[in-house]
């Protein structure tokens, strides 16, 4: 699954997915829209449940700072796949 949220200016973007190991992944990435500006955090979760309610908070934290939610998806959705080759361009330096 895959969530964005954006102001003018701003994204976060999260993801969560199964490595190969068959562990519940949080990525969560964040920046400046059009820029290279920003981070890149993944955290290993004890469950998928614990993936929704990093994701539930995530949703209040970002509600409250005034982002917008422009995107839920998931992973095998064309939308889900652009979504993941921005996120990955993060991962190279």
């Amino acid at each position: 699954m895959i969530v964005r949220w954006e102001t003018d200016h701003d994204y976060v973007l999260v993801h969560i997915h199964q490595d190969m190991f068959g562990d519940w992944i949080f990525s969560r990435a964040w920046g400046q829209i059009g820029t290279q500006f920003g981070g890149l955090k993944h955290q290993l979760a004890d469950s998928r449940e614990q993936t929704q309610m990093w994701l539930d908070d995530e949703s209040t934290i970002q509600a409250s700072r005034g982002y917008q939610k422009v995107l839920e998806a998931a992973d095998h959705t064309p939308e889900a796949q652009d979504a993941m080759r921005q996120l990955s361009l993060l991962d190279v330096v």
